[in-house]
């Protein structure tokens, strides 16, 4: 038998989930940065490693609050794996835009590997993607939402897609730390 059980694994997850659909859907990720202990690691392949939760808090604010970054509204589990004997949850995910109503879904998948602690709290988290995957999607799903704007709103998300590719830009350099939070 393993250190945790399925049940409490299962539920944990669950947990997970549904606090990084609050977060998407509301932008308050408190819930989500409550899922990790307050020691976890996290591994992002492309804004880099992150330890303690309130770095990881930082990092969830800083990357999903722009636009288009907080039109990333769902993430649905394609499928997961549990090991119950290391406490172990593998998951592909689906990181899925708002549907702009052009008949297609804007989505991108990552592979989540994370570490239960126990009392409902993983320890660390894996993700791992192919970033170029995600530029594009992320490109294709900005044209088609700028091509529905009208004129005035296709400015006011110009102005916003400037700034996030700016920010960006620095991540890139200098990973999420570079940014410099005004909170």
């Amino acid at each position: 038998m393993g250190r945790w059980n399925r049940e409490e694994l299962e539920q944990a997850f669950d947990k997970f989930q549904a606090a990084a659909l609050k977060g998407a859907s509301t932008g308050d990720w408190e819930d989500w940065v409550q899922c990790f202990t307050p020691d976890a690691t996290y591994i992002e392949c492309a804004d880099g490693n992150f330890w303690g939760r309130e770095s990881i808090r930082k990092w969830i604010y800083d990357l999903m609050t722009p636009w288009p970054a907080c039109e990333m509204t769902a993430f649905p589990v394609a499928w997961y794996s549990i090991d119950e004997d290391k406490g172990w949850i593998i998951a592909e995910v689906r990181n899925r835009m708002n549907d702009i109503g052009d008949g297609r879904i804007y989505e991108e998948v990552n592979m989540t590997i994370l570490k239960y602690a126990g009392r409902g709290m993983f320890s660390s988290e894996v993700d791992t993607y192919n970033p170029l995957n995600f530029k594009r999607m992320f490109g294709d799903w900005v044209k088609a939402r700028l091509e529905r704007a009208e004129p005035k709103e296709r400015e006011e998300l110009m102005a916003k897609l400037q700034a996030y590719l700016k920010e960006r830009a620095e991540v890139d350099k200098g990973g999420i730390g570079a940014i410099k939070s005004d909170n």
